[in-house]
């Protein structure tokens, strides 16, 4: 009960790192969209240049839990969930993320992934018979209001862009996949550990990724545009590697309760950046949406909260 009261209470460290992880996560959309304007690159190609500079980190994390004393391997049945939701989490997401950015603003973008908590809720409801509450049906209601009147006030903004409703979809896709590795995550972690999963399913992701690469990816961009590699590295180490591992520290302090909390800091961060660092206009449907999806995930996590106390 006190080491749960102390994970529950915000010290200024935990706070700060909290914030720095949130904000450099929210880099990742500010980062694909300047390698699309400035190099010649697909959305695969950068993908995969992320992964392989995050690669030897994951290797290394793998190792390092694999030899902790009284490690115990994975059943089967284990290691085919970690490889599938891997798979979901951060290929197919990342995947689909990487080629909607292509087509609308990195705003919208975060604003649309950032229904992934009410995606898990669902996913929670229909798979695992976990019944929503009030609390959650008006944090539900608020999000996807909050989208509608972002979305709108972007199709309004954006009127000569074909691919809109395309990359929209893409994104929603990218939101509901991750949702399926948040969910999944939930009931596999307390079995096998979180730096276990964690670092098996991004193995896992990377290997399908790369895979990928190989049928579909072309070598010939990786060796005509001398900038890629830059911003696979940015990728890799600024919005991957880093802030997950302050996440990670962050979840040690505070709680993960508190971080999802202090992470609804990404959409504001990004939009904020977006308009800064790409020029992307902020309008008023985009700033009362952004409110009010931030407030139903707000919603989510302090009902999350309640129950765990």
């Amino acid at each position: 009960m006190n080491e749960l009261k102390k994970n529950n209470t915000i010290t200024w460290a935990g706070f700060a790192i909290t914030l720095l992880g949130a904000i450099m996560f929210s880099t990742k959309a500010i980062i694909v969209k300047l390698a699309f304007a400035h190099v010649a690159v697909d959305a695969l190609t950068l993908l995969t240049l992320r992964m392989v500079f995050s690669l030897p980190f994951y290797v290394g994390a793998a190792w390092v839990v694999t030899k902790q004393p009284g490690a115990t391997p994975l059943t089967r049945r284990q290691w085919l969930i970690v490889l599938v939701l891997g798979i979901f989490g951060y290929y197919l997401s990342s995947l689909f993320d990487f080629v909607g950015l292509q087509y609308i603003s990195a705003g919208l973008e975060r604003l649309i992934l950032f229904l992934y908590p009410t995606f898990a809720v669902l996913i929670n409801a229909f798979v695992f018979k976990q019944p929503v509450r009030r609390v959650q049906q008006i944090a539900l209601t608020l999000t996807y209001a909050g989208i509608g009147l972002a979305y709108f006030g972007e199709l309004r903004v954006d009127t000569h862009n074909p691919n809109f409703f395309y990359g929209s979809l893409l994104i929603f896709l990218c939101a509901i996949t991750y949702s399926v590795y948040i969910a999944g995550s939930g009931y596999i972690i307390p079995k096998i550990g979180a730096a276990k999963f964690t670092a098996y399913a991004m193995l896992a992701a990377t290997g399908g990724i790369f895979i990928h690469f190989l049928f579909a990816g072309s070598f010939k961009a990786l060796q005509e545009s001398s900038g890629l590699w830059w911003y696979g590295l940015l990728l890799a180490v600024v919005a991957t590697v880093i802030p997950s591992f302050l996440i990670s520290y962050g979840m040690k302090k505070i709680g993960s309760n508190n971080v999802a909390i202090i992470s609804s800091i990404g959409p504001v961060s990004t939009i904020l950046q977006a308009h800064f660092v790409l020029g992307e206009h902020i309008f008023l449907e985009q700033i009362a949406g952004t409110v009010l999806v931030i407030i139903g995930v707000l919603l989510i996590g302090w009902k999350r909260e309640a129950a765990t106390n």
